[in-house]
C-alpha cells in the first residue's frame, strides 16, 4: 500500500486506514512507539508492561517444561 503525507496545520500526517488498525487492535487512545531503523519508519503499539511480563512468565514456563526437548530439536 503506498500513502502519502497529509498537511495537517504546521505538520504532516499519515492516514492509517481502518482495516489496518482494526488488525493491530489500535484506536484513537492507543500509544504508538513511533522509532527508525536508518531508512524505514517503525510504528507499533506500545506493549504494556503487564502484557510483556506475562510473555516472560509464560517463555520461562515453557523453557523449564520443555527445554530439555528444545534443545535436542535444536542439534
Amino acid at each position: 500500500m503506498i500513502k502519502k503525507l497529509s498537511k495537517h496545520g504546521n505538520s504532516l500526517a499519515l492516514v492509517i486506514d481502518r482495516p489496518i488498525l482494526e488488525l493491530l487492535g489500535i484506536d484513537e487512545g492507543t500509544s504508538l512507539d513511533v522509532s527508525t531503523d536508518g531508512q524505514a519508519l517503525v510504528i507499533a503499539p506500545v506493549q504494556s508492561k503487564r502484557r510483556k511480563k506475562r510473555f516472560e512468565q509464560a517463555l520461562e514456563s515453557t523453557n523449564k517444561r520443555y527445554g530439555k526437548a528444545l534443545k535436542r530439536l535444536a542439534e
